[in-house]
């Protein structure tokens, strides 16, 4: 009987910890999901902050419209196609760090009234380039010219320096509202455990 009764208790205190081992994995486990889950806030939030920095700069860099002057709409013929360094902004890791940069192949077009203007569009490869330079495609941009630099922009021949700077302005916008409402949200977020966390301690 006594032996029974000294089974019994091991067997009672083994089960207890088994059930305090499960309640440790678990603890464990969400402590770190915690840690994940605070760790990809951290990381949005500079992300949503790098966004906001360089999008304000590219925003402030935004010529007013009455900087341009309007030179037309000109008529462009493909003329040759060029490979060009991009930054290789779609790989990520080890990829990236040893590929830095990647090629792309842009059609270069020339005015067709003899003027001098030319514009570039990119393509997908230098094959589907050439055969636009061979088929001789023409195109029509309408040139803006800023006249304190002495250079030209060409965009589509149906816009203006108004609706050119405004479509700049709107895709900034549209880039920093995402953003800009993360970091809202996790202020927000912050503040309400705060509250919490005080009301707890009183």
């Amino acid at each position: 009987m006594e032996l029974y009764q000294k089974g019994e208790y091991c067997m009672m205190f083994s089960t207890r910890s088994n059930l305090s081992v499960r309640y440790d994995w678990r603890e464990q486990s969400m402590n770190n999901l915690r840690m994940v889950g605070t760790i990809g806030s951290l990381w949005l939030l500079l992300l949503a902050a790098a966004v906001i920095f360089v999008t304000g700069r590219q925003m402030l860099a935004i010529r007013p419209a009455d900087s341009y002057e309007d030179a037309g709409v000109h008529s462009f013929l493909a003329y040759r196609v060029l490979p060009r360094q991009v930054p290789n902004t779609g790989a990520t890791g080890r990829y990236r760090r040893m590929n830095p940069t990647r090629t792309v192949y842009e059609v270069h077009y020339l005015a067709t009234d003899g003027s001098g203007y030319q514009c570039s569009e990119q393509v997908m490869s230098r094959d589907f380039g050439q055969d636009m330079v061979d088929g001789k495609l023409e195109t029509e941009r309408r040139v803006l010219r800023i006249s304190a630099d002495g250079a030209y922009i060409t965009v589509g021949a149906n816009q203006t320096a108004e609706s050119y700077t405004a479509g700049l302005q709107q895709k900034y916008v549209w880039a920093l509202v995402p953003s800009g409402a993360y970091i809202l949200l996790y202020l927000l977020v912050k503040i309400v455990f705060l509250v919490k966390r005080n009301r707890k301690a009183v």
